[in-house]
């Protein structure tokens, strides 16, 4: 079984890399393991401090949770994937049933972060999108998908999106075996990232 690790901050265009090299694969050669899902349980939180959680922080994520169901898939065994609701702050009764397959993709903005996740990946990726970039792919989706404001979205980005991308994610890109600029738009990046994990799956 391979890991592969694939990181960018909010807007680089990780989830569309991640989308399109599984979609050039067959459905049972490879499973994507969203770090989204693996928020900290907040059962015990009062709602206002749910709704005050800082979700670029490394502190929001289960990285325990998360290391261990990466090791029992790596071991032939099957996980229930957590669920999370931005709506609520927290995790939802429903979980996904993960199989154990060839490739395993973790993708999330700070899915190299973890050391103990990150030793147990056989390739780890970042994608790289200038910031500006970034900012209005952010723009798109949180005023057309998420119902705020242009405002809204500048005033998070100035003092949570980018302070957290400089500390915590833009960082992790010196752990990256391989850097993929301008993520979903890099077809070359893309082709190339297919064609090695297709290799993969063909000698498995």
């Amino acid at each position: 079984m391979t890991i592969i690790g694939i990181a960018g901050g909010t807007g680089s265009g990780k989830t569309t890399v991640v989308k399109k090299i599984a979609r050039a694969l067959p459905p049972h050669c490879v499973s994507v393991v969203p770090l989204d899902s693996y928020y900290n349980d907040t059962t015990a939180m009062t709602e206002e401090e749910r709704h005050a959680i800082n979700f670029d922080h490394p502190d929001a994520f289960d990285w325990k949770l998360l290391t261990e169901h990466i090791k029992r898939l790596k071991g032939g065994e099957a996980v229930e994937q957590p669920t999370y609701s931005y709506i609520a702050c927290n995790r939802l009764k429903e979980t996904v049933h993960v199989e154990p397959k060839p490739v395993i993709i973790i993708e999330g903005i700070m899915t190299l972060h973890y050391k103990k996740l990150r030793d147990m990946m056989d390739l780890k990726i970042f994608v790289d999108t200038d910031s500006d970039v970034r900012l209005i792919r952010n723009i798109r989706r949180d005023v057309v998908e998420r119902g705020r404001t242009v405002e809204n979205v500048l005033d998070r980005y100035e003092k949570v999106l980018k302070p957290m991308h400089d500390q915590f994610i833009e960082p992790t890109k010196k752990f990256a075996d391989l850097i993929v600029p301008w993520g979903g738009d890099n077809k070359t990046g893309i082709h190339i990232l297919k064609t090695y994990i297709e290799g993969i799956v063909t000698n498995v």
